[in-house]
């Protein structure tokens, strides 16, 4: 790192606004990479002052303390402290807190004032205290503190050059703290003494409880009635709209795909090279990236969620579920965030203190439905009901598929939790409930685009791959017959299928549908191009008209008896393998590198693996007896 350009890192509670303020200082000069020797993430960026000088800025992880044992609070400590190899120890600290909260953000910037180093405080939602009644004084502030204080409002841009003129050489000085003397516990009196004190003089509140906007919608949203009844309303619009809405961009999507394939088709004489692109790689990747639109509103009502405030709400409504299964309501983000992948929600598991619950957490991520298994509900789910596309119907399965498997991975939580033992210290549940405030569209949209984007990579690479070998093992080697049946038969993908389809045919598949679940452990989104290429479906001028004749070939398969194979239990038995099968290989690197063993990463492959067979054998069992 250049010695002649100085470093601040960003400190401050989770939605105290510290990332809205980074992306204000930093516009689109941001780096984002890991911590060296840890997977935690490292954001950083440049910005010039109003005088000229070029300042690095680093965000630190959110966190309540600098002396818990997750991996985030150890993580910003050593930052401060200039303990991480090749990290420069930060000449200037600006400390974010919620000028509305400041009754708990204080205590995190007493700890840094703490450690002896240059401090700024970024008094931030300005805004909100005011419309609470809350009368704040920076001036006493700053004196009582004795450090520099900004108001500002990040979100609104307000302030932004008021704190960079407070980034001038030199630096302030070094602030007193008279209190950090003694014994922790001791300590940690102190300093709630010391906000206590602070606060009464320098951020009155008004005389009387005067309700806020958020006050009156938490009556009702944290109800232990209504607020649930609130939660799943919201879930299942969420998913009806994911439905509707997204129709029309997926119908631009399948208009494209059929021309290009139709192009393509025209200006190419019949053969292999034709066949490789319009089967393998236009029809292949096409019917992955068309599920695109409905992916990224997956996303894009997630990020709605987190920036309007309600996503800490729900995981303050979810957290007696969280004890009965053993875990606390800090385990709710990171596997509501592995709804859209398990990757980031596995290592959003590095805010929970305890090393044992962050395990356990780690280790059922993945039964949360990600976006990646939607290709393969948006088929299975239609056929399941008789060919019917859309409604409340579709919408209501839907929710059962995701009730399932996270009803299922708190069951198991429960247990593991049990076996790994109690933590050697008691953890507390803290969450920071902010206010409701209008979404902050430009992190939703940012979130959106940057979510988008990465499954547009995933879909150019490794599914693109993998439909070129199944073109490949489906074309070779070739039989010199003209029949479909006996090529496929005669070719690398029928062999596999004779290998595979003693295992898939108890849950009432055969070795082509078991071949199809052998790729997809790679990637769940491969299932639906295996398919369409396996079972020979002849492809549409749209997408939508493919996946129409990819469920009338399944609903018309048979075996060789006759009987029709893909049946109401057969269909439930395949959906059921897809809620439990870990068909992820990066999820399972990072999981071994977010939980330090390879052993645990393998241990959860195989357990979900096995669970998901069991589970469909049952499911299929079942069903045979009374379906």
């Amino acid at each position: 790192m250049p010695s002649d350009i100085e470093t601040i890192a960003l400190a401050g509670n989770p939605n105290a606004g510290k990332t809205t303020l980074f992306n204000a200082l930093t516009g689109a000069n941001q780096q984002v990479g890991n911590y060296a020797g840890v997977t935690v993430e490292r954001k950083s960026g440049e910005f010039f002052t109003p005088h000229g000088r070029k300042l690095r800025v680093t965000d630190l992880p959110g966190c309540y303390s600098l002396e818990g044992g997750s991996p985030d609070q150890q993580i910003a400590r050593k930052v401060l402290l200039g303990e991480i190899d090749g990290e420069a120890k930060p000449d200037l600290v600006v400390c974010v807190v919620d000028a509305s909260n400041l009754e708990r953000h204080l205590v995190l910037a007493l700890e840094v004032i703490e450690l002896g180093m240059p401090v700024v405080v970024a008094l931030n939602m300005v805004d909100v205290a005011e419309q609470a009644g809350i009368r704040l004084d920076p001036a006493k502030l700053s004196e009582e503190l004795g450090v520099p204080v900004v108001p500002l409002q990040a979100n609104a841009a307000k302030g932004i050059v008021e704190l960079k003129q407070a980034l001038r050489h030199p630096f302030p000085a070094v602030p007193d703290a008279p209190w950090k003397h003694g014994p922790a516990e001791v300590l940690a009196d102190r300093r709630r003494g010391r906000v206590y004190q602070i606060c009464e003089v320098a951020a009155r509140r008004p005389d009387g409880h005067t309700s806020t906007l958020s006050d009156k919608l938490d009556r009702w949203l944290l109800h232990w009635l209504v607020g649930w009844v609130a939660f799943i309303g919201m879930m299942l619009l969420v998913f009806w709209s994911i439905f509707s809405f997204a129709a029309i961009p997926m119908g631009w999507i399948e208009s494209l795909q059929g021309l290009l394939a139709e192009k393509v088709t025209a200006s190419m004489p019949e053969g292999d090279l034709r066949g490789l692109l319009v089967d393998g790689i236009i029809g292949g990747v096409g019917s992955v990236v068309v599920f695109l639109p409905q992916i990224l509103l997956l996303f894009f009502f997630i990020g709605l969620l987190e920036s309007s405030g309600y996503m800490a709400r729900a995981a303050f409504l979810m957290d007696g579920v969280m004890g009965k299964a053993g875990l606390s309501g800090k385990a709710f983000l990171p596997l509501f965030s592995s709804y859209a992948c398990a990757i980031p929600g596995v290592m959003a598991t590095r805010t929970i203190d305890s090393a044992k619950e962050r395990l356990v957490t780690i280790f059922v991520a993945p039964w949360m439905s990600c976006s990646a298994r939607l290709p393969v509900y948006l088929v299975l789910v239609p056929l399941l009901l008789g060919g019917q596309v859309g409604g409340f119907q579709q919408a209501a399965v839907f929710l059962g598929i995701y009730a399932l498997g996270t009803a299922t991975a708190l069951v198991v939580a429960r247990l593991l939790r049990g076996k790994l033992g109690p933590d050697e210290v008691k953890q507390h549940f803290m969450l920071e409930l902010p206010p409701y405030r209008a979404p902050q569209w430009s992190y939703v949209f940012r979130h959106v685009a940057g979510r988008g984007w990465s499954f547009l990579q995933k879909a150019g690479g490794l599914i693109l791959a993998i439909n070129i070998l199944l073109w490949a093992a489906q074309t070779y080697p070739k039989s010199g017959s003209e029949d479909p049946a006996e090529q496929l038969a005669h070719s690398a993908m029928g062999r596999v299928g004779k290998v595979v389809e003693p295992l898939v045919e108890p849950l009432g598949l055969d070795g082509r549908t078991g071949t199809a679940i052998l790729t997809s452990f790679a990637a769940r989104e491969v299932f639906v191009s295996s398919m369409t290429q396996l079972f020979h479906v002849t492809e549409g001028e749209t997408d939508e008209e493919t996946w129409t004749a990819l469920r009338k070939q399944l609903a018309a398969e048979t075996w060789p008896d006759g009987r029709p194979m893909f049946t109401i239990p057969a269909v439930m038995a395949l959906l059921v393998f897809f809620i439990y099968a870990l068909q992820c290989l990066p999820t399972t690197a990072v999981v071994a590198r977010e939980s330090g063993s390879w052993k645990w990463a393998a241990g959860q492959f195989v357990f979900m693996s096995a669970f998901a067979w069991l589970a469909a054998f049952a499911v299929y069992r079942i069903g045979s007896i009374f379906l």
